[in-house]
């Protein structure tokens, strides 16, 4: 648990949970879909944060991590890419079709059923990159669907893409949004917008309820992994060494609950961070007095 503390204390505005969370503060929203896009915007209404969106048909869900429509009824999604992750089998890189499936997913939730499909509203998918993926150097990569033929003809759909580049050296940025880039790549504090992000992060640390958030995902994420790992090893064999393994995940379990306890967790927490009965975390309680 100390390591899980220290990794706390060292989150920055790249990791998905502090971005989420500073996001998720009105004022410093709307000041950088402001900045970015140049436009007003009187108010912004949230849905679920990290929302999970999963359409009826067989598919994988997705995680969105900040999805917002502002007083025009334009959605926006908000993502934090650190890694520029590829397909180990195909070799692909697979941010562009990241955001196909994102807009895929966003537009169905979207859509009630039996609407017309003229009620779609206008959406954003914007993804906040640290790293330049087309190696351009631009600051901003935007995406509206052109006609090859004509390319002055445009796809009105009202479904844009911006591939945000904060390693980016040219084009045309406000001040504001130059300094958020600063900010992600090496925690520069020169604006009164990065000083209020800042203050925000700051904020966060000393609540122990987010603290307490952090350390419960960090929980289940781990215990979700070991289960994706013991799951990968028993494949193919014998029933005997299924059931060895899935011992070993159980005992992987308690000993996350062990720890869990001693940093003063309640004991529902704590069951719903390790899928643990109420009762196996008492019994851990009454082995441990």
């Amino acid at each position: 648990m100390k390591n899980l503390a220290t990794k706390f204390e060292n989150l920055t505005i790249q990791s998905d949970f502090i971005f989420k969370k500073v996001m998720s503060r009105k004022r410093i929203c709307i000041h950088l879909l402001e900045e970015l896009l140049q436009i007003k915007i009187a108010d912004i209404s949230y849905f679920e944060a990290e929302k999970s969106l999963e359409p009826d048909y067989a598919s994988r869900g997705i995680r969105l991590d900040i999805i917002v429509a502002d007083d025009k009824n334009t959605h926006y999604n908000l993502e934090m890419q650190v890694n520029n992750i590829k397909n180990p089998n195909t070799k692909n890189y697979v941010l562009p079709k990241r955001t196909r499936y994102y807009q895929a997913l966003m537009d169905i939730d979207l859509l009630q059923k039996g609407q017309n499909y003229d009620l779609l509203p206008p959406t954003y998918i914007i993804f906040i990159c640290v790293f330049d993926f087309f190696a351009k150097g631009n600051y901003v990569y935007t995406f509206k669907k052109h006609c090859l033929e004509d390319l002055n003809l445009e796809l009105s759909d009202e479904a844009t893409t911006m591939i945000l580049n904060t390693k980016g050296t040219h084009g045309n940025i406000s001040k504001d949004i130059k300094s958020f880039y600063d900010y992600v790549n090496n925690h520069i504090i020169n604006s009164d917008f990065t000083r209020q992000i800042d203050d925000e992060i700051s904020y966060l640390k000393l609540d122990s309820k987010v603290r307490r958030e952090f350390m419960l995902l960090e929980a289940r994420l781990l215990d979700e992994r070991r289960e994706g790992r013991a799951e990968g090893r028993i494949e193919g064999k014998a029933e005997g060494r299924v059931e060895g393994k899935a011992e070993g995940r159980v005992e992987e379990k308690l000993a996350t609950a062990k720890r869990l306890l001693s940093m003063g967790l309640t004991i529902q927490d704590i069951a719903k961070a390790t899928a643990l009965s109420v009762e196996q975390i008492e019994e851990i309680m009454t082995k441990q007095a």
